[in-house]
């Protein structure tokens, strides 16, 4: 291993199943994510979670050609199977919004990186006790957790300690992180190209009374925002239920921010595609452009 520090009718869903066309098949004006996992907290594999799917956060996104993964969640496993079927090297931008479980516990097994002609390129701020994101990944692979440490992982990977603020340029993308909750030390995600934005806000602070403003700047015109929504169960929010559930908050936030397509994500282990179906109806009630993220889904931001 070698380190170093538009309207909601342009996006087209793909279901669970359907083939997702690897990155060569589509040129250098191509804006499209993928979802890889969808679930928070742990995996919930079964007969209930079929559609939805069952793996923890990672999401892929193609982008003026440039390959941006956010997180890795159970899902980046089955991104890279994906991606070992492809013939030319693998290169990723791989960008964390924190360092929970369900966002890095993929990360020892994205075959990828076992491949010396894979190049990661790999950002995440530093954790609440100081830890970087390099030595994070390094920690939950090492003995008595995991059988192989990082090190025998033969790609090329650079790791890059990143803050609210920064601006990260990859040809004409830009990727900007920005603060999103002070409890985990979590970062939301703006990516730009052109004139499409997309926005991936998927760890906010439940707690919150009123709307946050600089969670309102980071939405600001977004084409899609993917949202922490469907841990709609009180117990997710603070025990006085003083604030919002998320799948509310983040109505009001794409309302407010004049957000063209809601994506929610970070679905509850506990809750079966039953369930999921009946509240992707009752959200839509109140904002008509939402859905709710399922595993294989693709949406295309540069159709219209």
């Amino acid at each position: 291993m070698a380190n170093s520090a538009s309207s909601s009718d342009a996006l087209s869903p793909v279901r669970a199943g359907d083939t997702v066309q690897p990155e060569q098949s589509a040129p250098d004006r191509s804006f499209t994510l993928t979802f890889w996992g969808v679930r928070g907290n742990i995996p919930a594999p079964g007969a209930d979670t079929v559609r939805y799917g069952g793996n923890t956060a990672c999401v892929e996104v193609l982008v003026g050609g440039q390959r941006l993964i956010f997180d890795g969640g159970s899902g980046l496993r089955v991104l890279g199977c994906h991606l070992m079927q492809q013939e030319q090297p693998v290169e990723a931008h791989l960008f964390f919004t924190h360092t929970h479980w369900d966002r890095i516990q993929g990360f020892p097994f994205f075959s990828p990186a076992f491949v010396p002609t894979t190049q990661l390129h790999i950002y995440g701020a530093p954790a609440l006790n100081g830890a970087s994101i390099k030595q994070r990944l390094m920690d939950q692979m090492l003995r008595p957790n995991f059988f192989k440490p990082l090190q025998t992982m033969a790609a090329s990977m650079s790791f890059h300690n990143i803050a609210a603020g920064d601006a990260i340029s990859l040809g004409d993308v830009v990727v900007e992180p920005w603060s999103l909750n002070c409890h985990t030390s979590a970062l939301g995600y703006r990516v730009s190209w052109q004139d499409r934005v997309l926005v991936y806000a998927t760890d906010t602070d439940p707690t919150q009374t009123s709307l946050d403003p600089n969670l309102l700047m980071l939405a600001s015109g977004a084409d899609v925002l993917i949202f922490d929504g469907t841990y709609a169960d009180a117990a997710y929010s603070d025990p006085n239920g003083s604030g919002l559930a998320p799948w509310h908050l983040g109505i009001e936030v794409a309302q407010a921010s004049q957000t063209k397509q809601l994506v929610l994500f970070h679905h509850n282990p506990c809750h079966s595609d039953d369930y999921l179906d009946q509240l992707e109806r009752q959200v839509q009630t109140s904002f008509a452009s939402t859905r709710l993220a399922r595993e294989g889904m693709t949406l295309d931001l540069t159709r219209s």
